[in-house]
């Protein structure tokens, strides 16, 4: 799956947080979104609970509590911020509480944690204002980890997607040199994250952590999937039709499914003290 998807133009990969109108469109496919994401896998979750200081925990971005769930069911206290008022109602039914807010405006009332996280979301904040509010709600030694899922699309699969798309929907510049595959393809944004860290002064060195990992899906499953892609809330539902008649086309044409290959990665960092 597309988990750091093609975008609408004018989008740049190193400036999505300027997208704000698609980071709060999730919420239009919030059940959709809920049912079909992918989660992350247990090997990352116990690498940053090893190098976490405790178990208190603030989510970024929060949405429907998918990057939230794996720390609650380790036994971790987790307070979510979420931008989008609809995604939340999941969160809520596993116990997640969340409030409503950019993060970069969000108040913590004093309140601090152990460790920030976001899942899949850090692109959509200031790299540099929400690195600097991170820092400013963790305790000493406190951790930043910040994580994405990358697919790796094996290569008739992209070759075929990114066929569809160019028909389809040329507009979206992530396929108009064909599909993003692998961790390469969205360096820019591990980069920016990094950046946006370094540029605080209130971290250790980024590191950057990876985690590799399989997911099949039947034909229904990836079609059921693409609506919840950025950006794909906005396209006209006569031209989403389009675009899954012809994805479907290529996934039916190799045998009704597919193996989606994922590397998870995480960019972190240890909140230093100044003194």
């Amino acid at each position: 799956m597309t988990t750091i998807p093609p975008e609408p133009g004018p989008f740049s990969a190193r400036e999505p947080h300027h997208a704000r109108q698609i980071a709060e469109s999730f919420g239009s496919e919030a059940e959709r979104y809920e049912r079909t994401r992918p989660t992350y896998p247990k090997a990352m979750v116990d690498a940053i609970l090893a190098a976490s200081p405790g178990r208190d925990f603030l989510d970024v971005g929060t949405g429907t509590g998918i990057s939230a769930r794996p720390f609650l069911q380790e036994g971790c206290r987790v307070l979510g911020v979420e931008p989008d008022e609809k995604m939340p109602e999941f969160a809520r039914r596993s116990g997640l509480e969340v409030e409503i807010a950019k993060f970069e405006d969000w108040d913590p009332a004093g309140r601090t944690f152990d460790v920030v996280i976001a899942g899949q979301t850090w692109h959509w904040v200031d790299p540099v204002l929400g690195a600097s509010k991170a820092a400013d709600v963790l305790r000493p030694g406190g951790r930043c980890a910040l994580f994405w899922n990358v697919m790796s699309l094996p290569p008739d699969f992209a070759k075929g997607f990114a066929a569809v798309y160019q028909r389809v929907l040329p507009e979206f510049p992530f396929f108009r040199g064909g599909a993003p595959s692998g961790t390469s393809s969205y360096a820019p944004l591990f980069d920016k994250a990094i950046d946006g860290i370094r540029l605080t002064g209130k971290f250790s060195e980024p590191e950057q952590w990876q985690f590799d990992w399989e997911r099949p899906y039947t034909r229904d499953e990836w079609l059921d999937t693409v609506p919840t892609f950025g950006g794909h809330s906005q396209v006209r539902p006569a031209k989403l039709a389009e675009l899954l008649t012809g994805i479907g086309d290529v996934i039916d044409a190799a045998g009704g499914s597919l193996t989606m290959g994922y590397t998870a990665v995480v960019v972190t960092a240890t909140r230093v003290d100044a003194g």
